[in-house]
């Protein structure tokens, strides 16, 4: 199923934004609207900070659309009444790991498609990104590796700099005491769970003194 980008003359954004607030669960609604209802192309924030931007129907995500999430990262898919069904493997394009993905591993993610805040796609299914035989950031393998002796501590470069005490997971600091993560502005994120707990603890880079 072709996408929304692919079809002449299609776009996400409304040309003349029609406003319609959502009182009942603070969201909020700017776009098409037919007898009171989300209808044609639209943009939906939720209370979150999430925010839906592409096509609507009788109320609910339908068409082509992009969900973004207050850390950077974006689900996009093809919606058919509220749930994601499918995606082409344009979506793919310009990943340096895309032609590695098999016909059945891309087929097995149609449902949409996962990008993170730095551009990595996501693939459920035979995803060669940070394996056992690539350890590579997804940065060096855009840009290619540094100098020998100049080696990457994380994926942004240089890395950020970790508060005393707390760990960076990847979409923001991580506090131990409050099992709390604020994204990198200082905006609350989530409280994080016992599993996440021991794997921030475990594996991701802690702010030391020097």
């Amino acid at each position: 199923m072709a996408s929304a980008r692919s079809r002449p003359g299609s776009k996400l954004e409304p040309d003349e934004p029609l406003k319609c607030p959502v009182h009942l669960t603070d969201s909020a609604y700017a776009g098409q609207v037919k007898d009171d209802r989300m209808e044609g192309v639209g943009r939906y924030t939720f209370a979150s900070g999430s925010t839906y931007v592409g096509g609507m129907r009788d109320g609910v995500f339908h068409g082509h659309g992009i969900l973004h999430l207050p850390n950077g990262g974006k689900f996009e898919a093809m919606w058919e009444n509220g749930k994601a069904v499918g995606l082409d493997e344009e979506s793919f394009e310009g990943d340096p790991y895309a032609e590695e993905f098999s016909s059945e591993a891309l087929q097995r993610n149609m449902g949409g498609s996962y990008t993170f805040a730095d551009g990595l796609h996501y693939c459920e299914q035979e995803w060669p990104y940070c394996d056992g035989f690539d350890r590579r950031f997804y940065s060096e393998a855009c840009h290619g590796l540094k100098p020998a002796g100049r080696s990457q501590l994380t994926d942004a470069d240089p890395p950020r700099n970790v508060p005393l005490g707390q760990y960076d997971c990847g979409d923001g600091f991580y506090d131990p005491e409050r099992r709390v993560v604020l994204d990198y502005s200082g905006r609350f994120l989530r409280n994080a769970d016992t599993d996440e707990h021991d794997w921030i603890v475990r594996t991701c880079r802690k702010g030391v003194t020097d």
